[in-house]
């Protein structure tokens, strides 16, 4: 049997990765580059953050829906296409925000930073700066959004139903590597070469995916390099029972009147968002309140994003329960998640024990990190499990609109809770000032999984694959 569909899994993996090298920048650049450039305060950084996940979870609605029409490999090529040119758009925001703040347009990223220095206009350069850097993240989440619904698609295309979690836990996994080797990789581009190089050169490794991508896609059917005996595994669940009595695609309508759309949804709202708190506000934490900034911060998040590699355990557990327990996938998946679902509780020790040592707070936040890797993987295999393949992108692209919209309240949410933690020095279970609204978040942070699956197990208790029509 040849193995080509981890070809397919290793191709899914470093699409991942960009999407999370790209994704970052911002976040590592802003507390040392980009902030003090233009003025931002947390409150700035949030909205830019915010709106971000926003038009991502409106993005998200349509590209699954945009990757069923457009089928996997059509789609993923536009969505890295659009992705990759908005990464790269990022780097000349402040070209034009002193051509717009001054009337003078400099034709080089110093000539830019200087008239911003010496404009004198702060309120101005913030508010166009914040308004064109929303208008890049618009352009770079309209392009993410199509990752995760093209890539879940492709391993339900690739894969049966015992080995998909396991498939998606190690192109998954992608999103941990891009924020493990993001802080090496633009620290120190942005300190030799300025902030607007690294998002630059991150910017073009999307183009270089795409090349990969058109020679060495095509369905398993049709793909010379999958022998039968290799196919025979790929369908060895059998062909999708369909849907519809028809037999023909659910509608979007459709998809909503399902309670495994609605419990798939709540537990990527619950969820997504604390994964992007860690991903957005870890570089301004270790500034805020341990003082360190720079490359500095190079070590202690490559660290933590290390730490986070532990969540391919999440792909491997619901087979055992699978294969040794003889549990259907769906009862496999679930058991998992609960186990995952009690490590992010000690998040709620981070603040606490980051009087000793910076470090504890990094060790810790990386196993809640790897917590929520691991539940991503499996709840993103619950789809397959329940919905037929020609479905797949459509429910995913409903839940990561679930998680964007959850996501938005968080960055939303913490930006102004920093700064006014910061200016009022609020006091919170002994802690004070900025700390004390880390400390706020990390709570939420803690809870957020084990309530998400008490939801989802409440409204899907048993495994139901959709074989009927909707109810109506």
């Amino acid at each position: 049997m040849t193995n080509y569909r981890w070809v397919i899994c290793t191709l899914l993996f470093f699409a991942t990765t960009i999407n999370y090298l790209d994704r970052q920048v911002l976040s590592l650049t802003f507390p040392s580059y980009i902030g003090p450039e233009f003025g931002w305060t947390n409150d700035h950084y949030g909205t830019i953050t915010s709106w971000f996940s926003l038009l991502y979870a409106a993005c998200m609605l349509f590209a699954g829906r945009f990757v069923d029409w457009m089928d996997t490999k059509k789609g993923f090529l536009w969505a890295i296409g659009i992705w990759s040119f908005g990464a790269c758009l990022h780097a000349f925001c402040g070209i034009a925000t002193a051509g717009l703040t001054t009337g003078a347009w400099s034709t080089s990223f110093s000539e830019a930073n200087e008239l911003i220095r010496t404009a004198g206009n702060a309120g101005k350069i913030i508010n166009i700066s914040v308004m064109l850097f929303i208008f890049c993240r618009f352009i770079l989440a309209l392009g993410e959004a199509g990752n995760f619904p093209a890539a879940i698609k492709a391993t339900a295309e690739y894969n049966p139903k015992r080995d998909r979690a396991f498939s998606t836990s190690i192109f998954n996994s992608g999103a941990t590597i891009g924020a493990m080797i993001a802080p090496a990789c633009v620290l120190y581009i942005a300190a030799a070469f300025g902030w607007e190089a690294s998002f630059i050169l991150i910017g073009l490794l999307g183009f270089i995916w795409m090349g990969f991508w058109v020679f060495l896609y095509k369905k398993p059917g049709a793909h010379p390099g999958v022998n039968k005996a290799e196919l025979a595994y790929i369908n060895s669940d059998g062909e999708d029972a369909p849907a519809r009595a028809d037999g023909k695609k659910l509608t979007f309508l459709e998809c909503l009147k399902f309670k495994q759309t609605w419990a798939f949804a709540f537990g990527k709202f619950m969820t997504d968002g604390v994964w992007w708190f860690y991903l957005f506000w870890m570089p301004k934490y270790l500034k805020s309140v341990f003082g360190i900034e720079g490359t500095a911060q190079v070590w202690p998040l490559t660290v933590l994003y290390t730490i986070v590699m532990l969540s391919l355990i999440g792909g491997w557990l619901p087979s055992y329960f699978i294969d040794k327990k003889q549990m259907n996938p769906y009862a496999g998946r679930m058991r998992s998640m609960l186990l995952f679902a009690f490590f992010p509780l000690l998040a709620l020790f981070a603040q606490p024990l980051g009087g000793y040592t910076y470090w504890l707070p990094v060790i810790l936040i990386g196993i809640a990190g790897a917590a929520h890797q691991a539940w991503s993987a499996n709840i993103f295999s619950t789809i397959g499990d329940m919905f037929p393949k020609t479905a797949i992108a459509t429910i995913t692209g409903i839940g990561g609109m679930a998680g964007g919209v959850g996501s938005f309240i968080i960055q939303k949410g913490a930006g102004r809770l920093f700064d006014h933690a910061g200016t009022t020095n609020m006091h919170f279970l002994g802690f004070e000032g900025e700390p004390a609204g880390y400390f706020i978040l990390f709570i939420i942070c803690a809870v957020a999984y084990l309530i998400g699956w008490g939801v989802m197990k409440a409204l899907v208790p048993r495994y139901k694959p959709i074989t009927a029509r909707p109810p109506r």
